[in-house]
């Protein structure tokens, strides 16, 4: 494979957090480009050169997307967005064959973790701890206990997640989409970043505690070594049919009890990843080094235990006649 070393964050949006670690493992010769539907992402603005593509779920988003990797030698495409995650995965192997390597799991574990329903019958049948799931209309039938949370069974970044206390509360909270319901888990909430390489072998997990959410995403969080949910997030990832990079399972864990529930499965770079690359994983610089050829640098557990991040708002300011 080439050793060139330009990447491809797509759907980049607000990602330029995960877009300037790229380009610091791509220095000094290599370049981090952006795409996504309008300049007017900041990813886009801060990146060595923004393209606007189709949105993902369009015919021309691949064709697009593959003749930008071609013209501009792009190594390595990271996606960013779960409903790019479906389309990349499906044409993984012809962006291979031009060059290009995706960071992105089998069509069967984007499938498995895409929809909730699948996510949980999966966990079920694997025999790994979850809370417990119905649909609304069991719940709305039968004795299901309140209060209970419902969410959006392709739903992505908290959004439509609610906790209802009464009947009329869960029919009125679940109108107009497909929800599933599920029992409150105990515990506190992990974030688990993995990295499975190409041969399946989950090498890293970090688990990050969720400390503050803000719209979906980790705003203040905490490395743990917490090995009970360490052992767990591996044997889930090395489970999933043809996983590979970078995966976040969320799990909660409740210490008096000893006892966890997996509750997500996310393929992809999530937003709090900076916090365990600062501690220390070196995702980025092995699928860098991976896509242009080179010798891949160690993935282990030696990472830094106890690392606070605390978020923050940036800009990115641009002449508003450059930009649409």
């Amino acid at each position: 494979m080439s050793a060139q070393t330009n990447v491809l964050i797509s759907s980049a949006g607000r990602r330029v957090a995960l877009l300037e670690l790229f380009a610091a493992a791509t220095a000094p010769d290599g370049k981090v480009f952006a795409a996504d539907m309008t300049s007017r992402a900041s990813a886009f603005q801060r990146a060595d050169r923004g393209f606007k593509v189709p949105r993902c779920t369009s015919p021309d988003f691949v064709p697009v997307l593959r003749e930008l990797c071609r013209e501009h030698e792009i190594a390595l495409v990271i996606p960013t967005i779960d409903t790019e995650l479906p389309v990349l995965a499906e044409h993984r192997a012809a962006f291979a064959e031009a060059g290009t390597m995706v960071s992105v799991s089998s069509p069967e574990t984007i499938a498995i973790a895409s929809d909730k329903h699948q996510t949980h019958a999966w966990l079920v049948a694997n025999g790994f701890p979850t809370v417990k799931q119905t649909t609304v209309a069991e719940a709305l039938q039968g004795a299901w206990p309140l209060p209970t949370l419902v969410k959006p069974a392709r739903g992505s970044s908290s959004i439509g997640v609610q906790v209802v206390d009464t009947p009329e509360a869960l029919a009125l909270a679940t109108q107009g989409a497909d929800y599933v319901v599920q029992s409150i888990a105990t515990g506190v909430e992990y974030t688990v970043d993995t990295f499975v390489d190409a041969q399946g072998c989950c090498l890293t997990q970090i688990p990050r505690l969720r400390l503050a959410v803000r719209a979906g995403e980790v705003s203040k969080g905490r490395t743990e070594r917490v090995p009970q949910v360490q052992a767990l997030a591996r044997e889930i990832c090395e489970r999933l049919p043809g996983a590979f990079g970078c995966l976040n399972v969320q799990i909660f864990w409740d210490e008096a009890t000893q006892t966890a529930a997996v509750i997500e499965i996310n393929p992809r770079f999530g937003g709090g990843f900076p916090l365990s690359h600062a501690a220390g994983a070196r995702f980025v610089e092995h699928l860098v080094a991976s896509a242009a050829g080179r010798p891949t640098p160690p993935l282990t557990n030696d990472w830094r235990d106890g690392l606070l991040m605390l978020r923050y708002d940036d800009a990115v300011f641009v002449d508003a006649t450059t930009v649409d």
